[in-house]
């Protein structure tokens, strides 16, 4: 299970029935307990979801959305997609099938930016950081659970760049169009090689990529690569407004 203080993913090994909901439960119970507000169940070992499971599911969710959190699924088979849009699950939660999250999702050229806003990052003050390009945000038509979703990615990326520079150069550009949000988060640290940890399966005991996989799993696109120019990294979140693509 990979985890950060208030993210976690949670492997689904086994299908979810009657004799595996009880550990299923434990787990996520015990996140919860621990504060955790945002988990995302990895459902790519479930082939089938019977009456128990998704009493479970269902009680989880709602538990999640009283305390002001949010659980999701994703690597969601076909099979079980099916189970969970007949039960009405996809009507509470985000639910999505196996994708390539990490492509670039480029807008159409002839349309412009709305708004372009940088803000600078806070090493000593993290909270003001992330509160400010969440004020922006709120400014893109994006669903409650997508700007939650699109705040905790760029909580990661922010972190990363304090955690691994002193953060004293590390910017925040929130980019505004009509159907979604681009973040970037630049720093002016030593820099490192991306196709080491990026888009391979990542160690949960490993330093590197744990927070880059957590972006893909928040984020509609994730692209990490060197500053075009000088030192450091810079790392691209696009987050999609689907109600205005629908």
């Amino acid at each position: 299970m990979q985890q950060r203080p208030n993210i976690a993913l949670v492997p689904v090994e086994r299908d979810l029935d009657v004799t595996t909901v009880s550990a299923l439960r434990s787990v996520v119970d015990g996140l919860i307990g621990r504060g955790c507000r945002r988990i995302i169940l990895n459902m790519s070992g479930a082939t089938y979801v019977d009456s128990a499971g998704m009493a479970l599911l269902l009680a989880e969710i709602r538990r999640m959305r009283s305390l002001g959190g949010l659980l999701s699924f994703t690597n969601v088979s076909d099979q079980v997609l099916a189970i969970l849009r007949r039960a009405r699950v996809v009507d509470f939660a985000p639910v999505s099938r196996p994708a390539d999250r990490t492509a670039e999702l480029a807008p159409d050229p002839s349309v412009r930016p709305l708004w372009r806003t940088v803000v600078p990052v806070d090493p000593n003050d993290l909270a003001l950081t992330r509160a400010n390009v969440s004020h922006l945000l709120e400014q893109v038509p994006l669903s409650h659970d997508e700007l939650f979703d699109a705040n905790l990615a760029v909580g990661e990326a922010v972190g990363n760049a304090v955690d691994h520079t002193d953060g004293s150069d590390a910017m925040v550009t929130v980019i505004g169009y009509p159907d979604r949000a681009v973040i970037e988060v630049t720093d002016c640290g030593e820099g490192f090689d991306p196709s080491a940890v990026y888009g391979r399966k990542v160690d949960s005991c490993a330093e590197r990529g744990r927070g880059i996989r957590l972006m893909q799993l928040l984020a509609d696109s994730v692209s990490i690569r060197p500053r075009p120019s000088g030192p450091g990294m810079l790392v691209r979140i696009v987050k999609m407004a689907h109600a205005a693509t629908d």
